[in-house]
């Protein structure tokens, strides 16, 4: 049996390997794409691997695209202080990263037509995410649009399809979700920082404690990590 495709963007994260996995359960065969835009953060690239192997996807692409080289972000400037302070809904903080999920999901959609994938599998997040703009809902209707008119199988009417399936959940849904689908949550990767052990202070790394902790898995948090490494 031939089984439709989909691309995943894999970051090696929670979000996007939860999505992936559920990409599978949808009933496609997977196509992973991870991006090297110069994160400080490379460890998540190795994590991106790892959780390929988990989902036997076809074929793994990691591409080289530097968003880093022109500053603009926390997350590709070393010289710029992580924020480590917490979210502030209503501040955009410095680790957005200028233009980078539209970058990925236009790299993704070319990946899509150039395999006939059928979907796009994104692991963004409206709910506990960092007040970025390119994480809404009306952001990815927009691009959903764009899409239509600006690819072959979209003139033909048959565009790929972007799909969300974490945009409206929290932290401990998709934690939930990840644990039921088999995720090896511990191999995944979130922390702003660069090192070999997740920090514990960035706002990713204390968004994914908090709710490690509230949905009962407190001995996948970074400080358990970091004393079971130790």
């Amino acid at each position: 049996m031939i089984l439709p495709k989909a691309i995943v963007l894999l970051s090696g994260g929670l979000d996007s390997a939860t999505s992936g996995a559920l990409a599978k359960r949808d009933g496609y065969d997977l196509i992973a794409l991870s991006l090297r835009y110069g994160q400080r953060h490379e460890k998540e690239l190795q994590a991106s691997k790892e959780i390929a192997v988990f989902l036997n996807v076809l074929e793994h692409y990691i591409l080289d695209v530097n968003l880093g080289q022109w500053g603009g972000s926390s997350l590709t400037d070393e010289s710029v202080s992580l924020p480590t302070d917490g979210v502030n809904p209503k501040v955009i903080p410095s680790t957005y990263v200028p233009g980078r999920n539209t970058v990925f999901i236009s790299i993704a959609l070319s990946l899509a037509e150039a395999k006939g994938a059928e979907a796009v599998y994104l692991g963004i997040n409206a709910v506990d995410y960092s007040g970025y703009p390119d994480c809404r809902p009306e952001y990815l209707e927009a691009f959903q649009k764009l899409t239509s008119l600006s690819s072959k199988k979209g003139l033909e009417g048959n565009p790929p399809k972007l799909v969300a399936p974490l945009i409206h959940d929290s932290k401990v849904d998709i934690i939930h979700k990840a644990v039921s689908l088999n995720v090896p949550i511990a191999k995944t990767w979130s922390c702003y920082q660069g090192g070999d052990q997740p920090c514990g202070l960035c706002d990713s790394c204390r968004i994914r404690d908090r709710a490690l902790i509230e949905a009962g898995y407190p001995e996948l948090t970074s400080f358990m990590i970091k004393e079971t490494i130790m």
